[in-house]
């Protein structure tokens, strides 16, 4: 057994860790080209994230997909970049909006530069994804387009908050499929389509796709409140600090709801409070961490994942179909 890209993705068989492996050097080439300008600066900006390194877990689920029909058909790694800097564009807008510190384990944009550059240069990516697409077909543009404005719409949604009498869970789930798994299910999506699969195959990884986001982001979740920075790459509790309802607390406030124990209520007390303060954001972090709360989210965790699992029990029996599903053990294991 062999382990594949900084995702950790064990793989049984050489051939198909050799494409992996060789798909994936390709795309992080065409990410250094993607991002360079006539501009240094702007260089040093769009490149600020690629160097730093990262899962690259949307172009692996892009290689995995590919090997569905032809692995070695010419739209598979331009896809692949594609996916990769709309979702580094998004980490950009993401800390500005969040006043996140350090992604990666480096200083975000934001810090280092300024909110205006850093919001200009996720668009300055965006743009530069959007290039690559339109040589991919009109079929690709209109695929990524319907994708993004998921994303952006569940962006919209988190911060909206939900409507009078709708469930804040239901809600955060919905929110999740737009933010996260509508463009991990692109990637899926991109990688079958690209290779030429049948198109019941280009379905079947778009749904397994979806809900593999969803788990994702949920581990996440877990993972901010769990982690240290080293672990994360990003300062531990960042949501937590901004108000921002994630599953775990989410989970915590369901319990309330439903339980009114003292011990909870005064949790979200201490969570509604001004958590700026250190003392107070330190004192959430590790009351939440050994709360059932954490272990709730662990398992909605798990429940997403186990649904992606299942999503390709339609698909022949291969090497790739294995590792897919042990993508799901991946994440899983991310939130513990």
């Amino acid at each position: 057994m062999t382990v594949v890209g900084p995702f950790g993705l064990s793989v049984r068989d050489q051939a198909l860790e050799a494409d992996v492996q060789a798909g994936l050097a390709a795309v992080e080439e065409g990410l250094l080209e993607a991002t360079k300008s006539e501009v240094p600066f702007i260089t040093e900006a769009a490149q600020h994230l690629v160097r730093a390194g990262g899962k690259r877990f949307r172009p692996l689920l892009v290689m995995l997909a590919s090997q569905f029909g032809d692995r070695h058909a010419p739209g598979i790694v331009p896809s692949a970049v594609v996916v990769e800097l709309t979702h580094l564009a998004t980490l950009y807008h993401d800390d500005v909006m969040d006043e996140a510190e350090v992604r990666r384990g480096v200083p975000s944009a934001n810090t280092r530069w300024g909110n205006s550059v850093a919001v200009l240069t996720g668009d300055f990516l965006f743009a530069r994804a959007s290039h690559i697409l339109a040589d991919l077909g009109p079929e690709a543009v209109r695929v990524q387009a319907e994708a993004f404005e998921r994303l952006v719409t569940g962006q919209i949604l988190e911060t909206a908050g939900p409507t009078d009498g709708r469930d804040p869970v239901e809600h955060y789930l919905d929110v999740l499929g737009g933010k996260t798994g509508s463009l991990v299910a692109v990637a899926c999506r991109f990688g079958a389509m690209m290779s030429g699969a049948d198109d019941s195959v280009v379905d079947v990884l778009t749904q397994y796709g979806e809900r593999l986001g969803v788990a994702f982001q949920l581990a996440d979740d877990v993972l901010d409140i769990a982690s240290d920075s080293h672990e994360s790459g990003k300062t531990p509790g960042t949501d937590l600090r901004e108000g921002i309802p994630t599953m775990p607390v989410l989970r915590l406030r369901e319990r309330v709801a439903r339980m009114g124990l003292a011990e909870d209520v005064a949790l979200c007390e201490l969570l509604d409070s001004d958590l700026s303060d250190d003392a107070r954001h330190a004192e959430a972090l590790a009351r939440l961490r050994v709360h059932p709360a954490l272990t709730q989210a662990r398992r909605d965790t798990v429940r997403y994942a186990e649904e992606a699992r299942a999503a390709l029990v339609p698909l022949a029996e291969c090497d790739a179909k294995v590792a897919l599903g042990e993508m799901c053990d991946a994440v899983v294991h991310r939130a513990g």
